[in-house]
């Protein structure tokens, strides 16, 4: 829906990224074997393909088997969905309304680790143990953001910044 676009564009606004819109499931689809995305936001209920279906398809193709997902449904779920979202490989499912906070920081930790990701891949092989260090928090720091329905943001940000400094080196 219009409106949830827009109030999702709004809350998303301050992190200062490019969004990409999409009215469908397969217009979602379509617009990531176009590019590559750090992060994909999908409502569990859309016209055509639901939520879990384009989700479980994103997973399924190589192009897009890596991009966390974070899933949205309304006021009253039902019982199955969160279950139903991570078996299809979301890595996180929300709950409308939705907390800004929340969601702002969720998204800037998935939008880290696309950048340190990105880091690592042109840094080379020679960074091997520094790299499985960090490889190792971010991996905690993903699962403390899925276990905790409101996660102390300062912690986790200060936690992602020490793995950024990490990876710069000992001279950053």
């Amino acid at each position: 829906m219009e409106e949830n676009l827009l109030a999702l564009e709004a809350v998303l606004g301050p992190l200062h990224q490019r969004i990409v819109r999409a009215s469908s499931g397969e217009e979602a689809l379509k617009a990531m074997l176009r590019e590559e995305f750090a992060l994909v936001l999908i409502d569990v209920v859309m016209p055509g393909m639901d939520g879990f279906e384009t989700a479980g398809t994103i997973k399924r193709l190589d192009q897009t088997k890596d991009v966390p997902i974070i899933l949205v449904t309304g006021v009253n779920p039902e019982p199955d969905y969160t279950y139903r979202g991570y078996a299809v490989g979301a890595a996180d499912f929300l709950t409308k309304p939705i907390d800004p906070w929340v969601l702002r920081t969720k998204a800037n930790v998935f939008l880290e680790l696309h950048r340190q990701k990105r880091e690592l891949a042109a840094a080379g092989p020679e960074n091997g143990e520094r790299l499985a260090a960090a490889a190792e928090e971010l991996a905690r720091i993903e699962l403390l953001l899925r276990e905790s329905p409101a996660p102390d943001t300062d912690a986790i940000a200060d936690r992602v910044a020490r793995v950024s400094r990490s990876l710069r080196g000992p001279e950053a």
